[in-house]
């Protein structure tokens, strides 16, 4: 279900918070490091957001590395000291040595989220992002995901809502084919314009795709490594999808 179409289930307060996040989730492409750089986390939610994070990374079994790349990207858009960083490094460890979670860790997050929702609804949305690191979730990633928000004292269908605004807008663009174009039927489909525009409309929109993913771009949004390599192979093929057009119109002439 994304940000534009929900169930009407959720109180007021927090339905109207939590459609203002998403709109912010959005516009920074989806990134919730760029949405804590941006908007404001209290120190308090450190310790519960660390603790889960690691809870959730070792789901499977074992950390990966961009679990801990996440959690230090985190860090840094906190702008924790040095001090600060090694307790948000112990409480990730302490979550990931955790089998269960404790009956009152995020209970400060619950206590306050009925009169300022906006704390426990960003360290959500940091959760959710954490659980679809490498794309749609494995079931035991957003099976604990599902019982941090729940401990969170948040409804379930807030994270269904995140994941499904990720599926929209991110997941998507992940999985489409990213092949070599080799026709010009392929490359105009690539660019998402018909064979029947003009080159200048062509050379438009090649150009608006092209900035999607150009590298300055990418480093304001702070990227992970693989989300890198996909923009990077995607710009390639922007590229060449543009060439095999412009040898196509150059034959015509």
């Amino acid at each position: 279900m994304s940000e534009n179409v929900r169930q009407p289930t959720l109180p007021a307060r927090l339905d109207a918070e939590f459609s203002s996040l998403l709109r912010e989730l959005s516009a920074c492409g989806h990134q919730a490091v760029t949405l804590v750089d941006r908007a404001h986390l209290p120190h308090w939610c450190r310790h519960p957001l660390f603790f889960f994070l690691g809870y959730i990374a070792k789901a499977e079994g074992r950390v990966t590395e961009s679990d801990i790349g996440y959690a230090e990207r985190l860090i840094k858009a906190l702008k924790l000291s040095q001090r600060q960083r090694r307790r948000a490094i112990n409480w990730f460890q302490q979550g990931k040595a955790s089998p269960r979670i404790p009956a009152l860790r995020g209970l400060s997050l619950k206590l306050t989220q009925r009169f300022w929702p906006g704390p426990a609804l960003k360290v959500a949305i940091c959760l959710c992002h954490a659980t679809q690191l490498k794309g749609r979730p494995a079931k035991q990633r957003r099976y604990r995901c599902e019982d941090v928000i729940d401990q969170m004292g948040l409804p379930i269908a807030i994270s269904d809502d995140i994941f499904e605004s990720y599926a929209n807008k991110f997941w998507v663009r992940q999985a489409e084919n990213i092949s070599k174009p080799k026709s010009y039927e392929q490359a105009c489909a690539l660019l998402g314009v018909t064979r029947r525009d003009s080159l200048d409309t062509i050379k438009r929109t090649y150009r608006k795709k092209v900035s999607e993913c150009h590298p300055d771009k990418l480093a304001q949004q702070d990227v992970s490594p693989a989300e890198h390599a996909t923009a990077k192979e995607r710009l390639l093929r922007y590229q060449q999808a543009w060439e095999l057009v412009k040898r196509h119109h150059t034959i015509r002439r």
